[in-house]
């Protein structure tokens, strides 16, 4: 899968308001074939600053998230409200959904 996850540094002004921006962005995206996830988080740090982790079942499914007509349409959207060009970690990995975490063990 391909394993992806975004920094966004929101305008003060806007960071109230930003899952309301990127709300159509984050439907269409969900609805994709290829998605596996796509969450949002705050920073309990910084409240200007978001998190998204998003996962694709494959390359194929990540090329068709990049070239789908919602894609730059939530770019665009997404553009006036931040303060930065956002940071990414991007990478092909193993697997197909998250793992449970060994150190930690519940039940």
């Amino acid at each position: 899968m391909i394993f992806i996850v975004v920094k966004y540094q929101v305008k003060p002004e806007s960071a109230e308001q930003w899952m309301d921006i990127v709300q159509p962005f984050t439907e269409a995206t969900r609805a994709e074939a290829g998605n596996l996830w796509f969450e949002w988080s705050r920073s309990v740090e910084n409240p200007n600053d978001y998190v998204l982790v998003e996962a694709f079942r494959d390359g194929d499914a990540g090329s068709a998230h990049v070239n789908s007509a919602h894609f730059p349409l939530g770019l665009e959207a997404m553009r006036p409200h931040l303060v930065a060009t956002p940071r990414i970690i991007s990478r092909m990995i193993d697997g197909d959904d998250w793992d449970t975490m060994g150190e930690l063990q519940i039940g």
